[in-house]
């Protein structure tokens, strides 16, 4: 899969260093994929979760952390749209 917009990712980790690796992770194991499905997003990762509108959320950190990405499933990109700490995930209106 290709990751669009890594750039929110990465200004993410400057201000939360403690994320750089298991966003490193997420990351790494994201380019490796090749998802045509939510089945095949939950091999790689079980406790993502589809929260509609294409957009899936990732627990980072040991839940620590929420990645938030539109999966084109079609294109094969996966565009980051927000990552940020538990308690600012829980203040969106989704």
């Amino acid at each position: 899969m290709k990751i669009r917009k890594k750039e929110i990712i990465d200004k993410f980790s400057i201000k939360h260093a403690d994320s750089t690796n298991a966003l490193q992770h997420w990351a790494d194991a994201v380019k490796e994929a090749e998802w045509k499905s939510h089945s095949d997003i939950k091999v790689d990762f079980p406790s993502a979760d589809y929260i509609g509108k294409g957009r899936y959320v990732f627990n980072i950190k040991g839940n620590n952390y929420r990645l938030i990405v539109v999966i084109v499933f079609i294109t094969g990109s996966v565009i980051v749209d927000f990552v940020g700490t538990h308690s600012e995930y829980d203040k969106l209106k989704l």
